[in-house]
């Protein structure tokens, strides 16, 4: 029989919604838009959508892939896009005032040709022309390992290319889809480096699934081999009884300890706690700081 773990007490999150909840609210429905804090069931949305932050899912809100762990709608979206999404996108963020950081992910689209890598593009090229100094962040799928897809997203010029390892090695098969895994997602961090070599890049693991600790600082070993900049590590939760079991609460401690050894071994930064998110605020301010710094 499956056991259920008790949440600790640092667990608990308070939501609270103001006029910039609301408004996000209200230009997404507006404009057909999505974000993976509601799709995902993300536990900072209240605080970062109150901050007028947002991160948006481009190409619907079905994905061709099942991982285990993720709350996103499973199905076969039929080859459709929404054309019309990269001008939706640009006006979206003129009502929500977000001028100055934009996080944009996606669905897998394994029914098309490239893996929506070149929407994906298309929406990164209308933010830069109707807000040249957004800088922009993407965390995108592995398009199965496709050079020619990723270089349409490198040759878009975002400013940080994020792509999530997810879990340890040894665990992938447990959490992802059979199309994921591990050395790919690593192939693809190391190619947009190559690509383009001024391009920060970053990565993020979820913890709870039964990792042991050698196995995530190996996991940082990797990403560090191949020039990774930043790494985010969280707390895993169960978003329904469908998905992966929690089999671990990480202690705020332990999230520090991996932190510390994340620094050490030469990440830009890391951001390390229990609800932190591939997408997250104090990544983003680091990330901010140190573009505009470079530019």
């Amino acid at each position: 029989m499956e056991q259920i773990l008790a949440k600790p007490e640092w667990l608990k999150i308070r939501i609270n919604a103001n006029d910039n909840f609301s408004g996000i609210k209200q230009a997404l429905q507006e404009h057909k838009l999505h974000t993976v804090c509601e799709s995902a069931h993300c536990p900072n949305i209240s605080e970062c959508w109150n901050s007028g932050t947002a991160t948006f899912m481009l190409m619907g809100d079905v994905c061709t892939r099942g991982c285990r762990f993720c709350a996103v709608k499973t199905g076969n979206p039929m080859k459709q896009l929404d054309r019309d999404e990269p001008r939706k996108l640009a006006a979206a963020l003129k009502e929500i005032k977000l001028f100055d950081y934009v996080v944009l992910t996606s669905v897998n689209r394994d029914d098309l040709k490239d893996g929506g890598a070149g929407h994906f593009a298309e929406c990164i090229r209308e933010i830069k022309k109707e807000y040249p100094k957004m800088i922009i962040e993407v965390l995108i799928p592995d398009f199965n390992g496709s050079l020619g897809s990723l270089k349409k997203i490198t040759d878009a010029k975002p400013d940080v290319i994020a792509h999530n390892i997810e879990t340890v090695e040894r665990l992938q098969r447990k959490a992802r889809d059979i199309r994921a895994n591990y050395g790919q997602s690593l192939n693809v961090l190391k190619n947009a480096k190559k690509i383009n070599p001024k391009i920060f890049t970053k990565s993020s693991i979820m913890a709870g699934i039964g990792e042991r600790d050698d196995e995530v600082i190996k996991a940082m070993k990797d990403l560090r081999e191949i020039g990774v900049d930043i790494l985010t590590i969280g707390q895993y939760l169960r978003p329904t009884d469908r998905h992966l079991p929690v089999m671990q609460f990480i202690s705020p401690e332990k999230f520090r300890y991996y932190e510390r050894k994340g620094l050490e071994l030469g990440f830009r930064f890391v951001a390390a706690g229990p609800f932190v998110r591939s997408s997250y605020k104090a990544g983003e301010l680091f990330l901010k700081n140190i573009i505009n710094k470079s530019q």
